[in-house]
């Protein structure tokens, strides 16, 4: 791939066709690419996986020219050299690829994407069971061993109330839900 930087990508794939794997249509990482599409004008066409390990393989392969995808599985080929990083779908730079600026600094304005994991639990369940495995989970988490095995392979370790994670989970449902709407996905 020639394009060095997102600017680089978005002309390149204005001039030549650009098969984007995504792991599945309405997945993270096909929402992220629509949102890139969508605010710099880029042109690809997505090819749907059943998988993310299918959608890297393909793109080491060459099969395909683009790829947006979590760190933990990504990592390994990029340290590798199988594939090469334009950028960052955080909101800041990630400390394992220090170098490698956001997509946001490469002109995306506000520009964050990423995966998460949240523990959810039935609605009504008694606050102070919600409380006491909160504070377990973040125990457990925030612990030495987790946090450094995590951190080795490119997890960024944080935690939030659970308050704090409604509040999260509510503006990523509507953030998202704007991107599939302009975006005109549909699921099937």
């Amino acid at each position: 791939m020639p394009a060095n930087d997102l600017q680089e990508l978005v002309a390149l794939s204005q001039k030549t066709k650009l098969d984007f794997a995504v792991t599945a249509i309405g997945s993270a990482p096909h929402l992220a690419g629509v949102a890139v599409e969508k605010a710099t004008r880029a042109k690809w066409e997505y090819i749907p996986y059943k998988g993310g390990s299918q959608a890297i393989g393909d793109t080491v392969a060459g099969q395909t020219q683009v790829l947006m995808n979590g760190m933990l599985a990504t990592l390994p080929h990029v340290q590798s050299g199988k594939l090469k990083v334009l950028g960052v779908s955080k909101a800041t730079r990630v400390p394992l690829l220090a170098n490698v600026p956001t997509i946001a600094e490469q002109g995306v304005k506000g520009f964050e994407s990423g995966t998460w994991q949240g523990v959810l639990v039935p609605a009504g369940t008694p606050n102070d069971i919600v409380a006491r495995l909160s504070s377990e989970l973040t125990r457990i988490i925030r612990s030495p061993e987790i946090r450094s095995r995590l951190s080795a392979q490119g997890a960024e370790v944080y935690t939030m109330s659970p308050t704090e994670f409604a509040t999260f989970f509510e503006r990523e449902r509507k953030n998202w839900a704007g991107v599939v709407a302009q975006g005109g996905v549909k699921i099937e």
